[in-house]
């Protein structure tokens, strides 16, 4: 059954799709009908079907990105939705520990290309007078303790980035939101689990709803805020982080 009937045929571009939360979004995106163009750093293992157009691509390269762009234009067309999902982590390290070089690219990953992608496409979502951009955001964008110094840092200027992109274009048909994730099992957190999974047994204590969430969940929060029905949320930054960040 298609939930959302404004997502069949749209084009949808997704970063950090290989795995995780990217590759739950592609998914989702395609069991609606879009057409989903995606990127990643690391190779596609998953198939995923004829409406679904992968290129491997570092997201802290412009020149690749470009690329990526113009391929997707010319072989699906150009982006109605644009999902800026890559990001990495920085092993939870405080300043002190935190090297400039991991500064640059924990910047270079989960900020600047979101940047570089929206500015990208955005000129033919204004021509178009309409276009969707989700940008992930954490629970680490709203309160400290989701990650270190720089993974916080730039989740909270992904925060800031969203909100001004969405007071800035809303009148011209563009709806921009953010997706606060807290704890989702992915390959991303993977070192969670190892061993006895005492820290993953943490989080999960820690957590009011006291689980993990899928990225499945995350997935379908982005179908609703890609979708009509949520065209009147605009700048919104939702949190799905079982209420961790009610206390």
């Amino acid at each position: 059954m298609n939930h959302y009937e404004s997502l069949a045929k749209k084009v949808v571009l997704i970063t950090g799709v290989a795995s995780g939360i990217g590759e739950a979004q592609a998914a989702a995106f395609l069991a609606q009908g879009a057409y989903v163009y995606g990127i990643d750093k690391q190779p596609m293992i998953r198939t995923m079907g004829e409406n679904f157009h992968f290129k491997q691509v570092d997201v802290t390269d412009p020149t690749q990105l470009e690329a990526a762009v113009m391929t997707c234009e010319h072989t699906v067309g150009s982006v109605d939705i644009l999902v800026n999902t890559a990001g990495i982590l920085d092993e939870y390290r405080p300043l002190l520990e935190t090297t400039e070089t991991l500064f640059q690219t924990i910047y270079e990953t989960n900020l600047l290309s979101y940047f570089r992608l929206t500015k990208r496409v955005l000129p033919t979502m204004l021509e178009k007078g309409s276009g969707v951009i989700i940008n992930m955001a954490s629970i680490a964008g709203l309160v400290a303790g989701g990650g270190g110094i720089a993974y916080t840092t730039f989740k909270h200027a992904v925060v800031g980035f969203t909100k001004q992109l969405a007071l800035d274009y809303a009148d011209q048909g563009i709806s921009v939101k953010a997706i606060a994730p807290g704890a989702i099992k992915t390959p991303m957190n993977a070192a969670d689990f190892q061993g006895d999974g005492m820290i993953a047994k943490w989080v999960a204590k820690e957590t009011p709803v006291k689980r993990w969430a899928s990225a499945d969940e995350v997935a379908e929060l982005t179908l609703f805020l890609a979708s009509e029905q949520a065209s009147y949320l605009q700048g919104a930054v939702v949190p799905i982080d079982g209420g961790w960040t009610l206390k």
